[in-house]
């Protein structure tokens, strides 16, 4: 077999593989379309109905009457935000501070970030439940939006890319008369965009579906999150899967939009961090 027909076969195999896999992703979301556009008398019609025979959109229409979804989806919204744009300037001016102000202790510091990656979230919901209780957060936005500030795994990536950039541009602006905010601001964070679009996805993406720590700090039906009103759904109404696929795919919107709109930065993001040597 010469080297031409191995690299046929490797091709064909190749696609194969890939169109198996795009099948296999595919399926549950097409399931989960087709069930939200079922009747609840055509979800346990046998045989099973792929292509609804009659579909209709009230699955969606009671979404937004057995629970304030609305608000839900505005609390997830206004919380997810605020929690992006929080951890994005904490981080960026501390890794800023580590990565190029090098002070004394900083790679110390930088250390003991590192280290609380390693401490599991389970074990913070305690002492983080006290420390809010102390500053009267709970059942407020604030407790949700406020851990934000310290974000370990944040302040790791954005340190680990600044490293990467030359000091020439600091010590040129330095001798044009720029302050450190400015060098910040106006040299070191426009060159990590990139970067800072990689992490604010990801961020935004674990804060839209995190479920854990809104439930533990939220109990006001009107200040739950999206994520809080699908488990309400889950538990109150587990046998109209049409009624909560419906939710499921309303809450996947914005990730898919924030998705595609940020999709270019984000590749440049992940390939900048992956050649830093």
């Amino acid at each position: 077999m010469n080297h031409k027909t191995q690299k046929i076969i490797f091709n064909i195999l190749f696609y194969l593989g890939a169109a198996v896999l795009v099948v296999i992703v595919t399926v549950p979301l097409y399931w989960m379309i087709s069930t939200s556009l079922k009747s609840k008398g055509a979800l346990m019609a046998l045989p099973i109905q792929w292509i609804p025979k009659k579909p209709t959109l009230n699955s969606y229409k009671k979404v937004f009457t057995l629970f304030p979804f609305a608000r839900a989806m505005f609390n997830s919204a206004f919380i997810t935000v605020m929690y992006v744009g929080i951890t994005i300037i904490s981080a960026s001016m501390a890794a800023f501070a580590i990565a190029k102000i090098r002070f004394k202790g900083a790679n110390f510091i930088f250390a003991l970030y590192l280290t609380s990656m390693m401490i599991p979230v389970q074990i913070t919901l305690i002492p983080m439940f006290i420390i809010m209780n102390k500053f009267s957060l709970i059942n407020k936005y604030a407790s949700v939006i406020s851990p934000a500030i310290f974000k370990a795994f944040a302040i790791f990536l954005l340190v680990q890319n600044m490293r990467a950039l030359p000091d020439d541009y600091l010590e040129a602006a330095r001798i044009d008369g720029a302050g450190l905010f400015k060098i910040y601001r106006d040299i070191i964070m426009p060159m990590m965009v990139p970067t800072v679009a990689t992490l604010a996805i990801t961020t935004f993406m674990e804060a839209w579906n995190d479920y854990l720590w809104p439930l533990v700090m939220l109990s006001d039906k009107n200040k739950m999150t999206l994520t809080l009103a699908l488990n309400t759904l889950n538990g109150q109404y587990d046998t109209e899967y049409n009624v909560l696929m419906a939710g499921s795919l309303i809450s996947m919107v914005p990730i898919i939009i924030i998705y595609i709109i940020a999709q270019t930065q984000m590749k440049q993001g992940i390939t900048v961090g992956g050649v830093k040597g």
